[in-house]
């Protein structure tokens, strides 16, 4: 299996052929949904995408790690971390193949 990267403007222009808004458009309104998601998980809330999976939020606390070059004990500062739980649905798509697509569109095996 080929790994690749699907970008912003792939995505703009799947919203674009299968809402059939302008391309200007659908590149607005691909980053007004992403800019919602980013302000909703900076400000400690969660999202969740019914059939796609969940993003949260977490604090990892103070904690000590060692530097795998010398040894040495080595502070980790607290901080907060970004975690994506999928859905039962997507995990089902991921391990037995794409048995459904999304409306309008065909899959290829």
């Amino acid at each position: 299996m080929t790994e690749r990267t699907i970008t912003r403007a792939e995505l703009s222009e799947a919203v674009y052929q299968e809402v059939g808004l302008s391309r200007n458009e659908s590149a607005d309104l691909l980053e007004l949904v992403l800019s919602e998601i980013s302000n909703a998980l900076a400000q400690g809330e969660a999202v969740k995408i019914s059939s796609f999976g969940s993003f949260s939020v977490r604090s990892k606390g103070q904690r000590l790690g060692r530097n795998p070059k010398t040894g040495e004990e080595v502070p980790i500062m607290p901080r907060k971390v970004m975690v994506f739980r999928p859905s039962q649905l997507l995990k089902n798509r991921i391990n037995h193949g794409h048995a459904k697509a999304a409306p309008g569109r065909k899959t290829t095996t």
